[in-house]
């Protein structure tokens, strides 16, 4: 049985850094992508980014683009989100994802397995 567990969150100031990690268990990486996504209080699930498989490429929503980065190791089953100066509209439950094909996509259902999520609060 394949799952995604996510590990890194807390609470920070803003202007601080995180990273967050998703381990994948059950059998090595499939091939496809992996996202990232975040849901805060009150408000719908959405994409921050994706990467790759051979982490060559990825793609990043507007609001996270040039503060966070997505990396992978994929002799450690393990996708990054690397995130810096961090605001408090950040503030969130963050879950990554793996997607469903090889392309890059923002769309929540493109994608098959999920974590549980790791809590990330900025304060201001």
């Amino acid at each position: 049985q394949v799952q995604l567990v996510e590990s890194g969150g807390g609470l920070v100031q803003a202007g601080g850094s995180l990273r967050l990690s998703c381990v994948v268990s059950g059998r090595t990486f499939s091939g496809y992508p992996m996202g990232w996504f975040r849901q805060a209080p009150g408000k719908e699930r959405e994409f921050v980014g994706v990467i790759t498989w051979s982490g060559s490429r990825t793609n990043y929503a507007d609001s996270v683009k040039g503060r966070f980065t997505i990396s992978r190791d994929n002799a450690k089953n393990t996708v990054y989100l690397h995130m810096n100066s961090l605001k408090p509209e950040d503030t969130a439950v963050y879950y990554c994802a793996e997607g469903l094909s090889v392309a890059l996509v923002r769309n929540q259902g493109e994608y098959r397995y999920w974590g549980q999520g790791t809590q990330v609060t900025v304060s201001s």
